[in-house]
């Protein structure tokens, strides 16, 4: 007999581990060890409501030993709402108005590709100064964001492409709940989402219209991170669908975490960390994109997460961990984290590999 069955038939713990010859105890370990999953839903009749999944059970018993009140503990179901935002994503471009083509710069030097990386700017959170050292809220973060390109552009020399490389964690967070996708750490913020989710669309907008004057192609990374893990798909899919009439305008909508942009003799790879270490990366890209790796002379791998500055080279590739624009948030300045924030464009040669690089701080704007 199965014990919850038991707990059933005779109305209480002790009857029922009477009933079996079993100490209380050990009836109430047995019981509990089997009260999982399958024998709560069964007891409860009960399925979470759609993209919800169960996590686990409390009870509470009286001090017979009957169940008083149970507690079916439930979380969002990641998959769930990343199919759901895909196919509103889906849904949202069929209405969408289409970028116009934009007249192209008269002079852009054709060997030349612009990087700009941009990495964990975690648009929509708050930051108190007496605790981290500086107060920072959305509206700082968008007016930093749009004086960075603008000053990152007209450092640039006047490359045929320019490459918006976002590289992850552009917002802070995923919905409307205020935590991390995955861990359900719960986050400080300034803002509903829906005001970061328009900003972020008209902030990089206006990012794309700038390099559009200075560059003759633009490549748009929306990278996914590990806190916006759904939002970068909806990123990607709605600026594809923007610029669809735009042929200067591509967006890398590669549904995998890596990406690559070939450049002549030079090969561009990305990852936002979350997902394998700088140790590791050179050999995942190498693997991933062969072909490339090996039509290629010179690799350079791109990468944030950590929000410190490393860089390492290896047999394949130079790999580079860059840092963020954006101040310190409480989980960083509790921690002990310190790192200078900075934004760096790169150029690349399709001849000779990186050539130059204007690196931007934001003590620049003040």
């Amino acid at each position: 007999m199965q014990y919850g069955e038991a707990v059933k038939q005779h109305g209480s713990i002790r009857k029922a581990a009477a009933s079996m010859g079993l100490a209380y105890s050990t009836f109430h370990h047995r019981l509990k060890k089997e009260n999982s999953l399958p024998y709560s839903l069964k007891v409860k009749s009960e399925l979470p409501p759609d993209g919800f999944e169960i996590k686990g059970v409390s009870t509470l018993y009286d001090a017979e030993g009957n169940v008083k009140q149970e507690w079916v503990k439930t979380s969002a179901l990641f998959d769930r709402q990343k199919e759901a935002l895909v196919a509103a994503a889906s849904e949202l471009q069929k209405d969408l108005n289409r970028e116009k083509p934009t007249p192209k710069p008269k002079h852009t030097k054709d060997d030349l590709a612009s990087c700009y990386v941009l990495t964990d700017y975690h648009l929509g959170q708050l930051s108190w100064g007496e605790e981290t050292g500086e107060d920072w809220d959305t509206e700082k973060a968008e007016k930093l964001l749009i004086d960075w390109f603008g000053a990152a552009i007209s450092a640039a020399p006047a490359s045929s492409v320019g490459i918006l490389c976002q590289l992850g964690d552009f917002l802070h967070f995923d919905g409307h709940d205020p935590v991390t996708p995955t861990s359900g750490h719960v986050l400080d913020v300034d803002t509903r989402f829906q005001n970061v989710v328009r900003i972020a669309i008209s902030a990089i907008r206006q990012i794309i219209h700038l390099m559009l004057k200075k560059h003759e192609h633009v490549h748009v990374i929306m990278a996914e991170g590990n806190h916006d893990l759904a939002s970068s798909v909806w990123l990607r899919e709605l600026f594809a669908a923007f610029y669809e009439n735009e042929p200067r305008v591509t967006v890398d909508n590669n549904p995998t975490p890596f990406y690559c942009f070939e450049w002549g003799r030079t090969s561009l790879f990305f990852h936002h960390g979350h997902k394998k270490k700088i140790a590791q990366i050179s050999k995942t890209f190498a693997g991933m994109y062969r072909q490339v790796f090996g039509r290629t002379k010179y690799s350079y791998a791109h990468m944030g997460h950590f929000h410190h500055k490393e860089l390492k080279e290896d047999q394949l590739m130079e790999v580079e961990q860059h840092q963020t624009l954006t101040a310190k948030d409480a989980y960083s300045a509790r921690g002990g984290y310190i790192s200078h924030r900075s934004a760096s464009v790169i150029t690349y040669s399709k001849k000779a590999g990186e050539v130059s690089r204007s690196t931007i701080r934001p003590e620049m704007f003040e």
